[in-house]
């Protein structure tokens, strides 16, 4: 199992979607802004680094919004999805081919990574002002 961070930023009641390179796994798929957590890391300090990696920010850490399991056909992964803001910088495209700030009742307008379809359910549930899915 491979332990997965990301982060769920929020802007003047948006969130923040970025789309994975093409070249990659799942590519062209979107995704919450993360990755994996290295060998003597802990999770909050794989999010900072993968979103300094990825985006160019550095974000502060709150707590946990969900934590979800996922098999795909090549790997599972055990993915932890915190609470994060922008403490410095603007979002660059460093890795993603796009990134969009979407509403929470706009969770449906793009094609997610499989393993965030929960998230986004409970991103709906929480914050949204109509039931998808």
């Amino acid at each position: 199992m491979t332990e997965v961070v990301a982060a769920l930023i929020w802007r003047e009641g948006r969130f923040l979607a970025c789309q994975r390179p093409a070249n990659k796994a799942r590519g062209l798929l979107w995704e919450f802004v993360g990755g994996k957590v290295e060998p003597g890391e802990t999770k909050q300090q794989a999010l900072v680094r993968e979103c300094r990696e990825e985006l160019d920010i550095t974000v502060s850490v709150a707590e946990v919004f969900l934590e979800v399991t996922h098999t795909y056909p090549d790997l599972t992964v055990h993915l932890t999805v915190f609470h994060a803001e922008i403490a410095e910088g603007e979002p660059v495209l460093l890795e993603h081919n796009d990134m969009r700030w979407l509403l929470p009742d706009e969770v449906d307008s793009l094609p997610f990574c499989p393993a965030d379809e929960s998230i986004l359910r409970e991103i709906s549930l929480r914050y949204g002002t109509k039931q998808v899915f």
